[in-house]
């Protein structure tokens, strides 16, 4: 290990992103470590954490069991005695044997210890679709975690809120479930040279007539449809999320005001998904300013498809743009 890691340099990958934002953690913080199956020697399936036992050892970056409720369990300890864990769930659908440890350990301690108790936790999840997988490597589980107290959730989308969010996230006193959208892992860009607020949504694209709101996998996807939009003479904005709980929808808000009209988009099933809230918390506070109705494009309320069928069953540019004709008809 030769001195600290530089915020990366021209176009990189949101996972070497993450790399390098989990290796300067660990530069910084003695108390960071990081555990799960497979990210030492292999560096994770996705080669997030490569080369990271190497250069920190065994004791800093170790590999566990096949058992999630023991590595949520084994964090908690570690965080009550004053290490700073970054757990990681290989995949989105093996979080749920952990589930009890997270809702009822890692989201409760700080309060049932009257705030004696912190639990600066770390909880990585690849997730979503979009990757040739089947069920349990392709699910978005995020509305089971927002709805649970005490719990932190954020999402990257790019390689720049990777590098940057993943190292807040870690800082944070408050136990953070930190989602990593898996499709976009292979995807460029640069990286910032300062982070901005990590609980707080940001406008990608400004835009008048529509409103667009995703997060995650799917913000790159709003995009697309905002390119094709502009040819067809409708400006568009597109906001990222990136904050799921604490929900910020001011943003959000802000431009239903000034469009009339919002489009949500997010891959997990339609039915009580994040999108519902945020359409609620919108209609509370822009009733007035609403030109037509709210709208969302999502999963649909069944398990995750076989790989063949899962472009037909994630949101895509055609059925959000079917979503913005049916509110700009209004």
């Amino acid at each position: 290990m030769t001195g600290l890691s530089a915020v990366p340099d021209g176009l990189t990958t949101m996972a070497k992103a993450l790399n390098a934002g989990l290796r300067r953690t660990l530069e910084e913080d003695p108390k960071v470590v990081i555990m799960g199956e497979d990210v030492g020697k292999l560096g994770g399936v996705f080669r997030i954490t490569d080369g990271l036992q190497k250069d920190f050892g065994e004791a800093r970056v170790f590999d566990t069991p096949l058992a999630e409720a023991g590595i949520i369990g084994t964090a908690v300890g570690l965080a009550i005695r004053g290490y700073r864990p970054v757990c990681e769930i290989q995949f989105d659908g093996f979080v749920f044997p952990g589930f009890d440890q997270i809702v009822n350990q890692v989201g409760r301690m700080h309060n049932r210890s009257a705030g004696a108790v912190k639990l600066p936790i770390t909880i990585r999840i690849p997730y979503g679709g979009g990757i040739g997988a089947i069920e349990h490597h392709s699910e978005s589980p995020e509305a089971y975690f927002t709805h649970s107290p005490g719990l932190k959730v954020v999402t990257c989308a790019t390689p720049s809120d990777a590098y940057w969010m993943i190292r807040q996230a870690v800082a944070d006193d408050d136990p953070v479930i930190f989602f990593e959208p898996k499709r976009r892992y292979w995807s460029k860009g640069e990286v910032a040279a300062q982070p901005g607020p990590l609980y707080r949504a940001r406008t990608v694209r400004p835009g008048r007539d529509l409103t667009v709101l995703a997060y995650g996998p799917m913000v790159g996807v709003a995009l697309e449809v905002a390119e094709v939009a502009a040819d067809e003479g409708r400006d568009l904005e597109v906001i990222d999320l990136r904050s799921l709980a604490p929900l910020d929808t001011d943003a959000v808000i802000e431009s239903v005001r000034r469009t009339g009209h919002l489009v949500i988009v997010h891959e997990a099933q339609r039915t009580n998904g994040l999108g519902a809230e945020i359409a609620a918390r919108v209609q509370e506070a822009a009733f007035y300013s609403l030109e037509a109705p709210l709208l969302r494009v999502t999963g649909y309320d069944t398990p995750y498809p076989p790989s063949r069928l899962e472009e037909e069953w994630l949101p895509n540019v055609d059925r959000i743009l079917d979503a913005v004709d049916r509110s700009l008809a209004y």
